[in-house]
């Protein structure tokens, strides 16, 4: 397989209707928004979302193609067993893991390190004692190798800024004892966002592609999942048609550094609160435009 041959960039709009898209742990769960009140959703979460629809691809396959296992699994769609991190990439890598061979047997193995990188970042295995731990303060502190991706990301964030709306549920009910007493975290809140409809940007770059052999086919692959990044990814926060991918756009260049900049071909794209869209003419380059699921 050749490695990605030409620049791409691309933007997904997409629709919430009565979900959550994205909770912010350190603000009880709400919907995440910026200062001004625009919903977000964090470049974290939708790149986890694309590792499932990568990993669910991967299972369909009948787990046959060994280049695209998923190094970063979440623990209810882990499909090897491995516990840790650690676990999955001494499995893989054995003796080459920390030695001049990760990067290259990692990027074969792995297709989420291929496309976004990895830091493999571990301590050491030894076994510590007192006198261990001062002879290793400045000797073998473990392995700590990185590998940039050739694919970003950005945020999603909202066309116009969101309401949040909250309502008093109950979490729980007792399970222990007669019934007549109930714990202290028996009731909680639940947030939504009643409708709103986000867009996000991403870039390939194809020199960072000849490090990892990112290839035109990978390119593909993340191109067919993007309309579907919703599916079967279903809670009580996110229920099932609540989040919808409208469209997919992707522009490719005509060569490996691009005919315009990232930033340039971005703005090009205006996306209305209703999700239509409004396209400036770039000489020479226009782009795919593809529905959602």
């Amino acid at each position: 397989m050749s490695t990605l041959s030409n620049k791409i960039d691309f933007a997904v709009i997409l629709r919430v209707a009565n979900a959550n898209p994205n909770g912010d742990p350190l603000n009880g769960n709400r919907p995440r928004t910026d200062f001004n009140h625009f919903g977000e959703i964090s470049d974290v979460c939708i790149k986890r979302k694309v590792r499932d629809r990568l990993l669910e691809k991967w299972v369909e396959n009948g787990r046959q193609d060994d280049g695209n296992m998923l190094f970063v699994q979440s623990e209810d769609r882990n499909e090897d067993g491995a516990k840790s991190l650690r676990e999955r990439a001494e499995a893989v890598l054995g003796k080459q893991l920390g030695s001049d061979k990760t990067v290259e047997t990692a990027c074969q193995k792995w297709i989420d390190v291929r496309t976004f990188g990895q830091l493999f970042a571990m301590k050491s295995a030894k076994k510590s004692s007192k006198k261990n731990t001062e002879e290793n303060s400045e000797g073998d502190t473990g392995i700590s190798v990185g590998i940039r991706g050739p694919v970003t990301i950005q945020s999603a964030f909202s066309v116009e800024p969101v309401d949040i709306n909250s309502m008093q549920i109950t979490k729980s009910v007792s399970a222990e004892g007669d019934g007549s007493k109930r714990g202290s975290d028996t009731m909680g809140m639940k947030h939504r966002i009643d409708k709103g409809c986000y867009v996000f940007y991403g870039s390939m770059n194809p020199q960072l592609a000849m490090k990892t052999k990112f290839s035109n086919q990978d390119a593909e692959i993340i191109k067919n999942i993007l309309p579907q990044l919703f599916e079967n990814d279903e809670s009580s926060a996110r229920p099932a048609g609540s989040m919808e991918v409208l469209k997919v756009l992707w522009w490719k260049h005509n060569c490996k550094s691009g005919q315009y900049s990232s930033a340039k071909v971005h703005r090009t794209l205006t996306v209305k609160p209703d999700g239509s869209i409004d396209l400036e003419n770039l000489n020479g380059l226009e782009p795919e435009i593809i529905d959602g699921f």
